[in-house]
């Protein structure tokens, strides 16, 4: 079911659908900002209770909504509610196919993308999918075989992929991570030419993370003279303030170290920064590796069929990042890992070499690349 075009070089429509996580909206949400910035008609199908539908709603972009929740994880009365939630949500997906006719669909995995990509299946559009992390998801296994190409991040994804059309193009970045230069960035910040740690576990925070780094701020700004920047998650921002004023009230006027909930502008934040304790998410790993820091890989135990942690352990294995287990993190264990870098010029400089040559910026570039050439 394809839609006929009187010339060639007519624009092209797309759906574009991925949701509940930021590993699943923002790498969707770079791929219809470039297909939007070649002059192409995008939609995005996701989840109106979900984060993807105010980001979508802010860039201005048409959102179709389908209410559609993760699977169960127990098999009872609730895998019954789910079949059939799945089931009106695909229905309204092949509604939308049929009313906007879009020549393909991108999806980047996930329970949001499910009911697009298996209507697009049923009516025979072809469509593409992304898969963000070192092990595919449920729907990215259940679907790939249909899906005109697949798209990975992680080259030891592919064994888990029934589709010849693999293609290992990391995750989808953001420009800047490209072209703005370390020296740039620490002017636009206003920081120092030194040593700099990163602080982070996503827009919430990782309350792990920061109840460890806490204990050993003042440490490592007063004894090591570390640069930090603090990024405590909008959650957990009081609660750390609190701490700190504890341990170490004269913070505030430490010109060492700069304590937010959230940085809009990460890009700036992690190229300027050396080091990184973060938790292991696909597209978090992505932006250190396209930064060039070492990092100190926290997984988080709880993640949906242990992908941190995969993810984690692929770094590892790379010789890219340190490892350290969610129960085993503590003031000590942190301070430990931070102080072998700090002390050892080498093995700083090998992790930082070693993320850089994971690094893939064109990701963008070449899945629209993908998805024009399955929609012609």
């Amino acid at each position: 079911m394809k839609k006929e075009k009187e010339q060639k070089e007519d624009n092209y429509t797309f759906f574009v659908t991925g949701g509940g996580t930021g590993g699943h909206i923002y790498p969707a949400v770079a791929i219809a900002d470039a297909l939007i910035e070649k002059s192409e008609k995008v939609f995005y199908v996701g989840n109106p209770k979900n984060l993807e539908f105010d980001i979508v709603k802010a860039k201005g972009y048409k959102f179709l909504p389908v209410n559609v929740h993760g699977m169960p994880r127990k098999k009872d009365f609730g895998i019954i509610k789910w079949c059939i939630e799945l089931s009106f949500a695909i229905m309204k997906s092949c509604f939308y196919i049929l009313k906007y006719k879009p020549d393909a669909v991108f999806g980047t995995g996930g329970y949001v993308s499910a009911p697009a990509l298996i209507a697009a299946k049923i009516l025979k559009i072809p469509y593409m999918m992304h898969d963000c992390d070192a092990k595919p998801g449920l729907v990215t296994r259940k679907l790939a075989s249909g899906a005109s190409a697949v798209s990975l991040a992680f080259d030891c994804a592919k064994n888990e992929i029934a589709n010849d059309n693999c293609l290992i193009n990391g995750n989808p970045i953001r420009k800047a991570f490209k072209t703005l230069s370390k020296t740039e960035a620490r002017k636009n910040l206003g920081i120092s030419d030194k040593t700099t740690l990163c602080i982070m576990g996503g827009s919430q925070g990782a309350r792990a993370i920061n109840d460890a780094a806490v204990e050993i701020i003042k440490k490592l700004s007063k004894e090591f003279d570390l640069q930090i920047i603090f990024q405590t998650g909008k959650k957990n921002f009081e609660r750390v303030i609190e701490q700190l004023i504890k341990i170490y009230p004269e913070y505030e006027c430490d010109k060492n170290l700069i304590v937010k909930p959230y940085f809009d502008d990460m890009v700036t934040v992690l190229k300027v920064s050396d080091i990184a304790v973060s938790r292991a998410g696909s597209l978090s790993i992505s932006e250190l590796c396209a930064s060039g820091i070492a990092s100190i890989l926290v997984p988080y135990p709880h993640a949906a069929a242990d992908h941190q942690r995969k993810n984690a352990k692929y770094m590892q294995e790379k010789g890219a990042s340190l490892y350290l287990e969610d129960d085993e993190l503590n003031a000590d264990t942190l301070l430990e890992n931070i102080l072998s870098l700090i002390n050892s010029s080498q093995k700083l400089s090998e992790l930082q070499n070693k993320a850089l040559s994971l690094a893939k910026y064109d990701a963008v570039d070449e899945i629209c690349k993908k998805l024009i050439e399955i929609a012609d």
